[in-house]
């Protein structure tokens, strides 16, 4: 039979993860959620038209911040504020929320405290309705939740007391080299739980009684990705210098798209104006 070519094109969005067995993904372009995997192994090109579209607002711009936001938004919604990304600075208690209601229904909600192997085993922290979908954006292979807590920003003062001890990113190079080598997260839980206790005994005090709860019965979550190749060299792909970037999708994991000519991060280019090609059977 011979190959025919799938055209789609329209704004990019962070990809879509459903977890099973191995991980499916699907990659929205405009109203198009195109399944991802009849393409495995098969020659995708991706084709920016130098146009960029403010997720939030929809005016188009030159350049995006906070990963697919103009300016204007960037300094005016509360998911672009620095809280989103240091949670313990959260200023809700203050009255001087960007929007109130966004982060009464975002911030104020019950949250999770895990720990996650991607590159090595991080602490992270989310919401409790974003339970696995967090995990498998940040590329882990394994993650185990420690705590449910009320909110975003006690989430995030727990956070502080436990990257003293324990690393809170994820070498993104180091990721996509290959799955990370299998730890006993349960292990390492219990002896950060014993480290903390003072800080969280603290916060549970301070927040009101019940507001930390240790998962002592959390099971560990374990992801597969569908790789075909890992990259030996892993060189980024950039559609503002490179708008046409294409080669065989060797593999998919966290929100890279990883191929033979380089790796590229969707997420970073959420916003932008595309023409996603790929070879079909």
């Amino acid at each position: 039979m011979m190959n025919k070519e799938n055209v789609f094109r329209g704004d990019l969005r962070k990809m879509h993860a459903e977890a099973a067995q191995q991980i499916r993904y699907s990659l929205p372009i405009g109203e198009m959620l195109v399944s991802l995997s009849p393409f495995m192994g098969r020659h995708i090109s991706l084709q920016f038209h130098g146009e960029i579209n403010c997720i939030a607002c929809g005016r188009c711009v030159k350049k995006s911040f906070n990963q697919g936001y103009c300016f204007p938004c960037s300094q005016k919604l509360a998911a672009c504020d620095i809280c989103i990304v240091r949670p313990e600075r959260c200023h809700y208690d203050k009255g001087t929320c960007r929007e109130p209601e966004w982060g009464q229904s975002h911030c104020m909600q019950p949250h999770v405290v895990y720990l996650a192997n991607s590159s090595g085993i991080k602490v992270g922290i989310t919401r409790h309705s974003q339970v696995p979908t967090r995990w498998i954006d940040q590329g882990a292979t394994q993650a185990l939740p420690l705590y449910h807590v009320t909110s975003r920003y006690l989430a995030g003062l727990l956070e502080v007391a436990l990257k003293e001890h324990v690393a809170d990113k994820t070498d993104w190079r180091r990721m996509l080299k290959g799955a990370a080598t299998p730890v006993s997260l349960k292990e390492r839980r219990d002896a950060l739980w014993q480290l903390c206790s003072a800080q969280e005994t603290a916060l549970d005090e301070r927040f009101g009684r019940g507001s930390i709860t240790r998962l002592n019965d959390a099971e560990l979550t374990e992801f597969n990705y569908p790789v075909l190749k890992y990259p030996e060299k892993v060189k980024a792909l950039n559609l503002d210098k490179t708008p046409g970037v294409s080669g065989l999708l060797q593999g998919i994991k966290g929100q890279y798209l990883i191929l033979d000519t380089g790796v590229l991060n969707v997420r970073k280019y959420t916003g932008y104006n595309v023409t996603f090609s790929g070879e079909g059977a």
